[in-house]
Formats: structure tokens, sequence, C-alpha cells
């Protein structure tokens, strides 16, 4: 009988240890189930914040202030729900935080923005267990966007667009340079030359500094402050064309001072001049000075149909509230020598404007070497190339062109123009 006994005993205790062991299986099966799927869906919400973070980047205000706007958030709740974190779900709504970085390589700085992803995910099989959700989160940080005001737009879609060789050298002051080009090549600084700024954006995504930059070229521009792949373009808007009567342009007036020497002055109410409409007069051609003139640019709008706008050698030049506009294939030539210091209008439709060349026409605007050019104003020549060079010159002005060709000694500054916009630098880039 106690043997009997002992056996039913056994086998009870085979039951039992069969059905802990078969609880303690399924446990493990669920446990290991569920931690699979909160890795996956760990991994998933990392793409959400990295897809926040970046957002929040380029909607970033100007100058950054560590504090994020309304439309920050809104782009950064948008791309986690894109990324399968719904900000708005009814039940268990993920939450997208932002901040400056708490931690890592950027902590405090409002440079960059912090982005972290959370959501109670449902279990499948832990609830069991009574665990029915755990919450994953996860952290992204990227550069916010910082606005730089644009001294130089180039508009050419390809090849080298901003070309420096040979000690020239480039340093706008407060603003930066935009580039168009998509080729690998959109920007070359050799021969010694110096390339300066606040930013420098190109629109290519295969440009890179060690490619382009050689025999003695440099890039000053922080490197944080060099952005490649810009999603837009920069472009300014271009005014209205003046109105003016082409019957009544004029000859150049050079032809009646002589031979050098001489002081006089152009422009609306000189003389022969048509001035037009109280401040605009139109030249087939007009040749600036020459052989130590000294030539006074009256106030006002002056139209060059046709022919060239000449600064020649030697001559010394000034006028304050000026515009030119050049057509039907006129361009800006400022020879070797001629001292130049002009100040645009600074109201009405063509203000910060010096030069506006009309975008149908490709003549290249050229600024020679030993030139002084002061310009107070923009060059806009959104069809053209500019070139300057050949010799040690020294240029003042704000540039829209399709290229710009900088050699020989030839040295520009350029500060920032109200017209000419600005360049976004948050072009996304996940820094953490």
């Amino acid at each position: 009988m106690p043997e009997e006994r002992s056996n039913g005993e056994d086998g009870q205790t085979t039951v039992v240890m069969a059905l802990f062991l078969a609880t303690f299986l399924f446990g493990f099966i669920a446990f290991g189930i569920d931690v699979g799927y909160m890795f996956h869906e760990k991994r998933m919400a990392q793409a959400a914040a990295d897809a926040a973070a970046v957002a929040a980047g380029e909607e970033s205000s100007t100058p950054p202030t560590g504090s994020f706007t309304a439309s920050q958030h809104a782009a950064a709740n948008a791309m986690a729900t894109l990324n399968g974190f719904n900000t708005s779900a009814a039940t268990n709504p993920a939450t997208v935080t932002l901040t400056i970085p708490s931690g890592g390589n950027y902590s405090n700085s409002i440079n960059y923005v912090q982005a972290v992803v959370s959501q109670p995910i449902s279990t499948i099989f832990m609830k069991i267990l009574h665990m029915p959700s755990m919450t994953i989160s996860a952290r992204s940080v990227a550069g916010v966007g910082q606005n730089s005001p644009t001294c130089v737009c180039l508009e050419g879609a390809s090849g080298m667009d901003l070309n420096l060789s040979n000690n020239a050298s480039y340093t706008p002051s407060g603003c930066g340079t935009t580039v168009n080009s998509t080729s690998s090549n959109a920007v070359g600084v050799v021969g010694s030359a110096t390339l300066g700024g606040g930013s420098l954006g190109i629109v290519s995504t295969t440009w890179t500094e060690g490619s382009n930059v050689n025999n003695g070229g440099s890039i000053t521009v922080p490197a944080n402050k060099i952005v490649t792949g810009l999603s837009s373009s920069c472009g300014p808007a271009l005014p209205a064309a003046p109105t003016y009567n082409s019957s009544k342009c004029t000859a150049d007036p050079l032809t009646n001072y002589g031979n050098g020497g001489s002081s006089y002055s152009v422009g609306p109410g000189s003389n022969y001049s048509n001035t037009q409409g109280g401040t605009l007069v139109c030249y087939n051609s007009l040749t600036v000075g020459s052989n130590s003139d000294t030539v006074n640019l009256n106030a006002g709008t002056y139209v060059i149909n046709g022919g060239e706008l000449h600064f020649e050698s030697g001559t010394s030049t000034g006028g304050n509230g000026v515009f030119f506009y050049l057509e039907n294939g006129a361009s800006l030539v400022i020879d070797n020598g001629a001292n130049t210091n002009l100040t645009a209008e600074s109201s009405g439709p063509y203000a910060g404007i010096l030069v506006f060349q009309d975008p149908g026409d490709s003549a290249t605007v050229s600024i020679q070497g030993g030139a002084s050019a002061v310009f107070n104003g923009a060059i806009y020549a959104s069809a053209a190339g500019v070139s300057l060079g050949n010799g040690s010159a020294s240029i003042d002005a704000a540039i829209v062109a399709q290229t710009l060709t900088m050699t020989g000694g030839t040295s520009l500054n350029s500060t920032p123009q109200a017209n000419m916009g600005s360049m976004n630098l948050s072009v996304a880039k996940v820094t953490e």
C-alpha cells in the first residue's frame, strides 16, 4: 500500500513540474517575442526621432534662441507621425519633445535641437503577465537652421559657378555665398586664393572641399557653415525694368569733353543728355571719363541701350543715388586703374541695386585689375558671368550672376543688401 501511494505522488509531481515548465517556457517565449518586437519599435522610434529633429531644425528661427516655435513643433510632430508614431492618435498617442541637447557633444548648444520621441507600445503576450504595454523612446540631435544673409548668389545650374585663383580673395562681411550648381566642381579655390564669409551653401550633393580646394587655396568659412545639398537654390526677386523712350536715347557724351583732364557731370539734368520723367536718362553707350577726367554721376536712373557702360582707366568717378539698367546686349566694363565710387538709391523700386542687367542678356560683366570699385549696392546680372581680375583690384559689391570668376590678386568685399535675401543653412543633418 505505501508503494502505491508513492507512485501516485510521483505522478502528481511530474504533472506539476510539467505545468510549471510549460508555464515558464511560455513566459520565456512570450518575453522573447515581446522583446524582439520592442527592439523593432525602438528602431522605428529612432527613425522617427531623426526625422523630427531634422524637421525642427529646418523650421528654425534666425538666429537660434534655444526656444522652439509652433511651426517647429508642428513639423516635428508631422514627421514622427509619418514614421509611424502618431502624435494625435486617440489612444496612446506618441509625444515629441523638443529641447536644446541635454547631453552629448552638443550639450546646451542653442545651435542644435534635441528631439525625443516616446510612446506606450502594446505587448503581444506579456499582457498575460500583467504587462499590457511598454514605453519606448528615442533621442536624436540635429543642427538648427541658421539663415545667413546672402552677398553673392550664383545661379548657374551646372559647372563651376565660383572660381577663385591666383591670390584672389573674396571676404564677405556678415553674409555668405550661395551656389546653385549641382556639379561636383561647383566651387573651386586654388592658387593661394581665399574664400571667406559667414557661410557657403551649395546645391550640389557631390561637392567636397578636399577635391576642389588645393594648390594653396583656402576656405575660411566655419566648417559648420559649409552646407552642401541645399534644398532650395538662390534667386532674388528681380525688379521691373524702367520705362523709357528709346527714341530719346543719346550718343555717348564723352565725345564732347576733349582728350582728358576735364571735370564734368553726366546723367539727369546734365549737358548732352535727354532727361525723361525727371530722373531718367538713356544712352546708347556711356563711357565715363578718359585720361584723368573727373566725372560726377547725377542721381537718377541710367538706361544703357545696346552699348557699353564703360569706366575708363585713370578716371575718378563718383555718384550717389544712381541706378544703371543695361539691356539689348549692353554690358558693364570697369578698366584697370579706374577709380569708381558709387552708391545706389536708398528708396524706391531700385533701392540697394546699382547695376541691373536685363535677365535676357548674357554679356559678361568685367571689372579688371587695378580698379578701385566701391559699390554701395548690388550687381544683378542673373543671365551673365562676372569676371574680376588680372591685377590687384579692390571691389565692394553684392552680386547676382550665373558665375563669378576671380583671379590675379583681385579682392572682393561684400556686405548684406536688403534685396538679396538669405540662405537657409538648415539642410538636415543628424549629428547625434
